[in-house]
């Protein structure tokens, strides 16, 4: 090696360098694979790309130059459109604004505070008032993952709402409040459903998915500058020991064989790392009995372990939001899921603990609803509308819904049964002239939702095609729904009715149960027998009220109900005979031991009557009220009649 420089060669262990390569191009060959074979998206037009902020889409979902995509610092934004249409309407507006206003919210504990563009207290009154006549009303929650490093929330909101004024080329007219109730902090906004032009505001579904998300990466990655590296490692890292689906899992999932799952032959340092984090997660999956070890760095995944922790996913979140609802008192008792019960489904009564958000954007809320053996259970609420959910220390039955066609089916199936299987918003038109178009939009909204589990079809021509078994399989879908019932026993508090002068549920308590009965309702048992035996409603050994005893509580506690109105307000109380009429507002309603009334009045006179879920929707208009044989009846419009009692 005559002029040039010695050189000693080192060698390194034996080994195959292109090992990562082949595995590396197998799983890519596998992508591709799957894509081919992957069924096709449906052609024809989907209106993803119909509204406001389509031309912005792509400069908002774009990195910025400079930025590699991993380093953008990472938001979560969730939307929801509510629609006035629906059961609930305007009214859920105002819900919706006061709910996310509500105590507990803000970084001290207090109530939330509503701001805007301009000032950092909005007027909600102000905004609802402008929101009247809107046909539909924007929701975000904007999440971002270093929101605790932000701070306060509402300048990254504000310059959001601006950037997204410039996409959607209108001003807009918004409010939100800022929560710290979570472990991450959010930001709720509230946008109207109208531009400035007074025009409906409707913006592009691909916008609000995908553009909304990417402007809100944007201006937090501008705050706080790019993620480190080693910011992205720890991230990755954290995934290793969570109990629900992560990023880890993908890539294990990418790599599996036929379920098998090889971690050999790192080539780098990147690799090593990942290779040593794959290790990790499948240590861990082996330990929640989703996959098992079959040699020194191989390991079978369980069937359906991907569905296994997505499941464990949701039930940590459960679990999680209950400390938002949970008093501290209770927050040590152990929670069970309405799943655990197996075989027997059967009803059960019970006392509401405590309530908290399931989803903040539809105002769905939980239960935590101790049965009458002590057991606290975790009850979805998300069928309680408006008006309706229990409060604190309310009586409740919990049940499975009635697997059962809709009454919206019912008319959808009688209209196809006299028009030869058909069904459309005209058909609908001629035979309910006076139905809006609001009301039909709902109909085919439910035919929508069965279209896609293949129950109805939809003709090009929008006439839909009715099967002649629909009300069969529409109950059949509403059954794969595992909906809950939750039926309100007592809107009286359970130690409130131990000394009620009225009939209460505990008197209807069966008195041979307390051997299963809980400690806490044995005893609101007993000193309610001790009560009524006080008052000379009760014999001395009597266990049961007589017929009679119950008639007169029930008497007694509407006349002093209505007393108390009376004295209020300075009206008359009214009872309609048989055939007599009595027209007012439907004004509020009032919680008695004996079950919730309806408020009906005028200027000079109201009306209790019992309180239906179907009337909260007409909270605030003038109702007709008529006794007949089979109880009280009410009407809004001449020819459309409804019962409001048995």
């Amino acid at each position: 090696m005559s002029g040039q420089d010695d050189f000693t060669p080192r060698l390194g262990r034996l080994r195959d360098l292109g090992a990562g390569s082949i595995r590396r191009g197998s799983s890519a060959i596998r992508k591709v694979a799957a894509r081919l074979n992957a069924r096709a998206a449906p052609t024809g037009f989907r209106g993803r790309h119909i509204g406001r902020g389509n031309g912005a889409l792509p400069s908002a979902a774009r990195t910025p130059r400079g930025f590699a995509a991993r380093h953008m610092r990472r938001v979560t934004v969730k939307v929801h459109i509510a629609r006035a249409g629906r059961v609930g309407g305007r009214q859920a507006f105002g819900a919706h604004v006061r709910y996310v206003q509500r105590d507990g919210v803000n970084r001290d504990g207090r109530q939330g505070q509503l701001y805007d563009r301009d000032g950092e207290r909005a007027d909600g009154k102000a905004f609802l008032e402008r929101s009247s006549e809107d046909r539909h009303q924007f929701r975000f929650i904007v999440s971002p993952e270093d929101g605790t490093a932000l701070g306060d929330l509402k300048a990254t909101t504000r310059q959001l709402m601006k950037q997204m004024e410039q996409d959607v080329g209108t001003p807009l007219d918004w409010v939100a409040v800022d929560h710290h109730n979570t472990g991450h902090p959010h930001s709720h906004v509230i946008v109207r459903g109208r531009g400035a032009d007074g025009a409906d505001l409707v913006i592009a579904p691909d916008y609000l998915m995908k553009g909304l998300r990417g402007r809100a990466q944007q201006v937090v990655t501008e705050t706080l500058g790019p993620r480190r590296d080693m910011d992205i490692a720890n991230a990755v890292r954290r995934e290793v020991g969570q109990d629900r689906f992560t990023g880890l899992d993908r890539e294990l999932s990418n790599l599996a064989q036929g379920g098998e799952v090889a971690v050999v032959g790192a080539s780098g340092s990147a690799d090593r790392f990942r290779q040593a984090l794959h290790r990790q997660r499948m240590r861990h999956l082996e330990g929640l009995h989703l996959a098992e070890k079959t040699g020194q760095a191989t390991w079978r995944l369980k069937l359906g372990w991907e569905k296994a922790l997505q499941a464990m996913g949701r039930r940590g979140d459960i679990i999680r939001s209950l400390s938002a609802g949970l008093s501290p008192e209770h927050a040590s008792v152990g929670v069970r899921f309405l799943e655990e019960r197996g075989a027997d489904r059967a009803p059960f009564s019970g006392v509401v603990l405590s309530q908290g958000p399931v989803d903040e954007l539809r105002d769905t809320r939980f239960l935590i609803v101790e049965d009458v053996k002590g057991s606290a259970w975790y009850v979805p609420a998300r069928n309680l509308g408006p008006g309706e959910m229990p409060t604190k220390g309310a009586v409740v039955e919990v049940g499975d819904m009635r697997a059962e066609a809709r009454k919206a089916d019912h008319v959808i199936a009688g209209i196809a049964e006299r028009s030869g299987g058909l069904y459309s918003d005209a058909v609908h038109l001629a035979e309910d002239p006076v139905s809006s178009s609001a009301y039909r939009l709902a109909y085919k909204r439910r035919l929508e939702a069965l279209r896609r589990s293949g129950i109805a079809d939809r003709r090009a021509d929008g006439v839909w095609e009715i099967p002649h078994d629909y009300l069969e399989r529409a109950a059949a879908f509403e059954a794969t729904k595992g909906d809950v019932s939750v039926r309100v026993r007592s809107w009286m508090a359970l130690e409130s009715q131990v000394n009620a002068r009225a009939l209460t549920w505990l008197d209807g308590v069966d008195a041979a149960g307390d051997g299963e009965l809980s400690e806490r309702v044995v005893a609101a048992r007993r000193a309610r027998l001790a009560f009524l035996q006080q008052e000379g409603l009760l014999g001395p050994d009597a266990q049961e009220l007589s017929n009679a005893a119950r008639v007169q509580l029930r008497s007694e506690e509407l006349d002093r109900a209505g007393a108390r109105e009376a004295g209020r307000s300075g009206r008359a109380q009214v009872t309609a005979g048989d055939g007599q009429a009595f027209e007012g507002k439907f004004e509020r309603t009032m919680d008695l031991a004996q079950g919730r009334m309806a408020l009906v009045g005028n200027e000079k006179a109201f009306a209790l009557v019992p309180w239906r879920h179907d009337l909260e929707r007409y909270r605030g208009q003038s109702l007709i009220l008529e006794q007949r044989a089979k109880g009280t009846g009410w009407t809004l419009q001449p020819g459309r009649a409804r019962g409001i009692s048995r």
